[in-house]
C-alpha cells in the first residue's frame, strides 16, 4: 500500500516526551514527517506528550522545542504557536480524555482493575518463571458491576483496561513493512487510564491523532508491536484508522540500537561541538531517499524534492559518526562564504553563553590574555585529547579514579534542572554515599572535564559544557582510566 492512501489533506505530527535531552532519533522521526507534509503540501504538527509525570519537565520541554529548531524544522501548529486542534501538551488536555475512557466502559470495551502493584508483580515473575510473556492475566475482567462499585465505593484504587479479542489476529498494513499480522493473544490488556487519572500513552496518543485529524503516524520501529492496540482503540470508537509508517531504528555500525550509554545521542552534544544543523539534517534526510555517489550534499529542500516515502529501507539506518563528520566538513567548506563561516563560529562559541561565561570565570585566573587558550580552550573543545598522563597528578589510584567515575556517570543523570547548584549538591551527595572526602572526586573530574588539575571551577564548568558534553567526556576519561587499571601507570 503507498503511504500516500487517504482522501484527507495530509495531517503529520511529531510527539516527543519531554523527559531528557532531545535524542537525534527524535530529529530523525521528525525530519521524516517534515519532508512527508512538504511532499504531499500537508501540515506538520508538533505535540508535547507528557503524560509521564514523574519524568516530564517544562525544562526538558524548552530543550525539545528549541533542539528541534536548531534543526531548521518548523512546525505550523504546536504548544509554542498553538493552532485550531489545541491545546498540544497532553498534561493540558488531561480532562479530554475521561468521557472517552467512560465510553469504552460503558460500551464493554475496557474494564477497571484493582490488582495492586504488589499482585501485578508477582503474577509477572510467575510468568516469566515459566518462560512466559509477561502481560496481564484477566483477574478483574469477570468482576460483576455490583463488585465494581462496592469496590469503587470503598475507595479502592484502579485503572482502566484494554479489553483484548481472544481469537485470531490483528492484521493491518504498514506504509514500510507491508502486510503485518499480530495474534491478538501476544497483546497485553494495556492500561488506559492510570490510576491518577491521567492517560497513558497509548490512550492519549490515538484521542490526540484523532482529534488533531492526523492522517498518517509516522515513528519508529519499536511501536509496531502497539499498532493492535491502537487500531483496536479506533475500532471500537468507531474512527477511522491513519496510514502507520514504522521506520526502521538508527544503530550504531555493530547494528545495536543507539543509545546514550553507547556514544552520545543528544542533540545538543552535536550543536555544542559545532555540528552545522544544515549538515545533520543532510545526514539523517539521506536514509529516506535514493541517490547517487557524489549527490550527497543536500539542503532541505533538495531533500524534500527527491524524498521518496514509498520505497523505504527496513534494514535500519546506521548512524555513521565518520559520514556525518565529512559531511559536516563539505557544509562548512563548500555551502559558507567567509562572511558566513566567522558568523556561524561566532554564534556557536556564544550558544549558551559558553564564551561569555567563560570569560567570566577566567578574567581573575590570568595575568595576560595570552593565557586563555590554555585556561578556558577546553569549553570549545570537541575533543580533549585525553592520555592517562592527564592524570598524573591525581593522588587517587586509577582502580579509585575508575570507580569515582563510574559512579558520577549514572548519578548525574538523575539530576533533574542542570546548573551549578544542582551539580555541586549532588557531587557532594556522591562523595558523602562513597565515603570519600569532595576533594578526592573533583580532582579526576577536573581533568576528565578540561584535560587538566588546572583549569576554571569544576561546577561552572560542568554547567557550561552542558549535560550531554559532561556524560561523553566522563565516558571517555573512564576508558582511558580503565587502560590504566593494572597497567602500573
Amino acid at each position: 500500500m503507498s503511504t500516500s492512501t487517504t482522501n484527507a489533506p495530509v495531517r503529520v505530527r511529531i510527539a516527543p516526551s519531554p523527559t531528557g535531552e532531545p535524542h537525534v532519533g527524535t530529529a530523525y522521526i521528525a525530519l521524516f514527517n517534515y519532508l512527508f507534509a512538504k511532499k504531499h503540501n500537508g501540515t506538520f504538527i508538533l505535540r508535547i506528550e507528557d503524560t509521564d509525570a514523574t519524568r516530564s519537565t517544562p525544562e526538558f520541554e524548552t530543550k525539545v522545542l528549541d533542539a528541534l529548531k536548531w534543526c531548521g524544522l518548523e512546525w505550523s501548529e504546536g504548544p509554542d504557536i498553538g493552532g485550531p486542534y489545541g491545546p498540544y501538551r497532553q498534561s493540558d488536555r488531561k480532562d479530554m480524555y475521561q468521557p472517552y475512557a467512560q465510553q469504552l466502559l460503558d460500551k464493554g470495551h475496557a474494564f477497571r482493575c484493582f490488582c495492586t502493584p504488589e499482585r501485578l508483580e508477582q503474577m509477572r515473575n510467575a510468568q516469566r518463571a515459566e518462560g512466559k510473556q509477561p502481560k496481564y492475566d484477566g483477574l478483574c475482567l469477570h468482576l460483576s458491576a455490583e463488585e465494581v462499585t462496592a469496590k469503587m465505593a470503598a475507595g479502592e484504587n484502579s485503572v482502566v483496561r484494554l479489553k483484548i479479542p481472544t481469537e485470531g489476529s490483528c492484521d493491518f498494513t504498514d506504509g514500510v513493512y507491508g502486510d503485518v499480522s499480530i495474534p491478538w493473544d501476544s497483546v497485553d490488556m494495556q492500561v488506559l487510564i492510570k490510576g491518577d487519572g491521567m492517560p497513558t500513552y497509548h490512550m492519549a496518543n490515538v484521542i490526540d491523532d484523532h482529534l488533531m485529524k492526523i492522517t498518517h503516524v509516522a515513528r519508529g520501529e519499536e511501536w509496531l508491536a502497539s499498532v493492535p492496540k491502537h487500531i483496536l482503540l479506533y475500532r471500537y470508537f468507531g474512527w477511522d484508522e491513519p496510514v502507520f509508517m514504522h521506520l526502521s531504528l538508527m544503530r550504531n555500525a555493530d547494528k545495536s540500537k543507539l543509545s546514550k550509554r553507547k556514544n552520545p545521542t543528544s542533540i545538543s552534544y552535536y550543536s555544542a561541538l559545532g555540528y552545522m544543523p544544515e549538515a545533520l539534517m543532510n545526514f539523517l534526510g539521506l536514509f529516506f531517499i535514493q541517490i547517487a555517489e557524489g549527490e550527497e550534499l543536500m539542503t532541505m529542500q533538495e531533500l524534500s524534492e527527491k524524498f521518496d516515502p514509498d520505497n523505504l529501507s527496513k534494514s535500519g539506518a546506521i548512524f555513521d559518526i565518520q559520514k556525518l563528520d565529512w559531511l559536516n566538513g563539505r557544509w562548512l567548506r563548500e555551502k559558507l562564504s567567509e562572511e558566513e563561516f566567522a558568523a556561524r563560529v561566532l554564534t556557536w562559541a556564544m550558544e549558551n553563553d559558553r564564551l561569555k561565561e567563560g570569560l567570566k570565570l577566567s578574567q581573575s585566573r590570568i595575568t595576560k590574555l595570552g593565557e586563555l587558550p590554555d585556561l578556558a580552550g577546553f569549553l570549545l573543545k570537541s575533543d580533549l585529547g585525553l592520555e592517562p598522563s592527564a592524570f598524573a597528578k591525581v593522588k587517587s589510584t586509577p582502580e579509585e579514579i575508575l570507580e569515582i567515575l563510574e559512579t558520577v556517570q549514572p548519578d548525574l543523570e538523575k539530576i533533574f534542572e542542570w546548573n551549578v547548584e544542582t551539580i555541586e549538591a549532588e557531587l557532594r551527595a556522591i562523595a558523602d554515599r562513597m565515603g570519600k572526602k569532595l576533594k578526592v572526586v573533583l580532582a579526576p573530574l577536573f581533568v576528565a572535564v578540561s584535560g587538566s588539575s588546572r583549569s576554571l571551577p569544576l561546577f561552572d564548568s560542568m554547567a557550561i559544557l552542558g549535560r550531554s558534553v559532561v556524560r561523553q567526556r566522563l565516558k571517555v576519561a573512564a576508558k582511558v582510566v580503565a587502560s590504566m587499571v593494572g597497567s602500573g601507570k
